[in-house]
């Protein structure tokens, strides 16, 4: 393969192709990216921190020209889109305001002597990143790694190569140095040959399980700090004393959003007997009054599907729990028309053995289990391989408290759907990942954190 298609899920047909980067230019992109950290980590914080605000109004100012890329390439509706665009925006002016105060050295005590902790930045970080939030998911880890005086090689997901140039476009008229951001043109295969590379210093992955062992192997064999954010099968918890009307509104959008391709979208919901009857009459009304179809289109809220093998998969999950029992709420689908269309469904009478409970359901599937109490709902939860983030819902906030408390997994929204924010660590436990993205916690990922004492 010398090329990769950018195809529109909505259509089925394609975009254009692009060239992929020979073996000759991949060298001359990692040795430019390592002859520009040298230069980058001795900037001054302040001088970086105006680069990063400028990018941000540059994603402001043409924020509906890159969400209509987005919802072109990978079907994202538009009114999804521009928000990602926006909200990649508010990262980069958070760490431009954050990032000095978080490089300040520490002072430590040891006995009589002056000593610090300082933290300075790692060099060349290879991100590895998917094709379901396209801007988001390379910006997110961006701000923060350059921020901290690192510099980014982008190996983006070939269902998105228009996506991947036009964000290395963005850092070039934002004004940023050459090699400060690059974009790699390249395989999964290719990608991974890099990580033993001596330009490379750390590997920022997110994506699959199977994808991201293969790459902790790798970075592991070759001493590279790495980081990991994988899959997610995240509990949606309703208790009985929850407002379940309210539960339900949030829950639609929390298992729909993105066509529910979404690593911490809601994908088992969990409810107490006593609201499940409430709580699911609610939620399959709410489910049946989704709009399908153009993604492009501002009324839209369920666009395609990325590719053909997203499809299958999900049709194949949702036979699988048939076939074990579980009763069809919302006859959703695949739907006879161009592109990837799947229409939502809702299963009730889930039990735990099928695989809408056990995997990750990556698209517009809603699995309902009814549980006999708050202890049950926890055991159920936590009876996963994944553990990313997980919301509890009750009007006690003690009791809502506790719960999260109980819960195997890196992130809970209580009465709410679990969002990143950037002054909050975002990851999981288990095989959701390793490591954590935003916050101080993400800066500091890819630092060296150095003691210095003075006698």
């Amino acid at each position: 393969m010398t090329s990769i298609q950018s195809i529109n899920p909505a259509t089925g047909k394609v975009i254009s192709e692009v060239e992929m980067h020979t073996e000759e230019q991949v060298s001359r992109i990692l040795k430019k990216s390592a002859e520009a950290f040298k230069e980058w980590k001795r900037t001054d914080v302040s001088e970086r921190n105006e680069l990063l605000k400028g990018f941000a109004k540059m994603l402001r100012k043409n924020k509906q020209q890159y969400g209509e890329l987005i919802s072109t390439e990978m079907g994202k509706v538009i009114k999804q889109a521009v928000p990602e665009v926006t909200k990649c925006a508010d990262m980069f002016d958070y760490f431009a305001d954050n990032a000095e105060k978080m490089l300040e050295p520490e002072p430590a005590k040891a006995g009589s002597c002056d000593s610090f902790i300082h933290y300075e930045p790692m060099g060349t970080v290879l991100a590895i990143k998917p094709w379901n939030f396209p801007f988001w998911q390379v910006l997110s880890a961006a701000s923060h790694v350059l921020a901290g005086g690192n510099v980014m090689l982008l190996k983006h997901s070939g269902y998105v190569p228009l996506c991947a140039l036009e964000i290395e476009n963005i850092f070039v008229e934002a004004g940023f140095p050459e090699g400060i951001f690059q974009t790699l043109l390249i395989d999964g295969r290719t990608a991974s040959s890099l990580i033993s590379r001596n330009e490379v210093k750390a590997v920022s992955f997110t994506g699959g399980y199977d994808a991201g062992q293969k790459v902790a192997e790798l970075a592991a064999h070759n001493m590279k700090k790495f980081v990991l954010e994988l899959g997610g099968s995240d509990p949606f918890i309703i208790l009985d004393d929850a407002n379940a009307q309210m539960a339900a509104k949030v829950g639609v959008p929390s298992r729909f959003l993105n066509t529910g391709q979404t690593c911490i979208a809601a994908k088992r919901f969990i409810v107490t007997e006593a609201v499940t009857e409430e709580f699911t009459e609610r939620f399959v009304e709410l489910t049946g009054k989704l709009n399908i179809g153009d993604p492009l289109d501002p009324q839209t809220d369920i666009g395609p599907m990325v590719r053909e093998e997203q499809v299958r998969i999900i049709e194949e999950q949702v036979r699988d729990a048939i076939s074990r029992g579980a009763k069809v709420l919302v006859p959703g689908g695949r739907m006879k028309s161009e592109g990837y269309m799947y229409s939502p469904t809702v299963l009730g009478d889930v039990s735990r053995d099928m695989r809408v409970m056990r995997e990750e359901t990556f698209g517009p599937v809603a699995p309902i289990i009814t549980v006999k109490d708050e202890k049950e709902a926890i055991e159920t939860a936590n009876d996963s391989d994944f553990g990313l983030g997980a919301s509890v819902w009750s009007q006690n906030r003690d009791r809502a408290m506790r719960v999260a408390s109980e819960l195997e997994t890196g992130m809970v929204g209580i009465n709410s759907f679990c969002t990143p924010q950037a002054c909050l660590p975002f990851g999981g436990v288990k095989k959701s990942g390793m490591g954590r993205e935003l916050s101080r916690h993400g800066f500091l990922e890819f630092m060296n954190i150095k003691s210095i004492r003075i006698i």
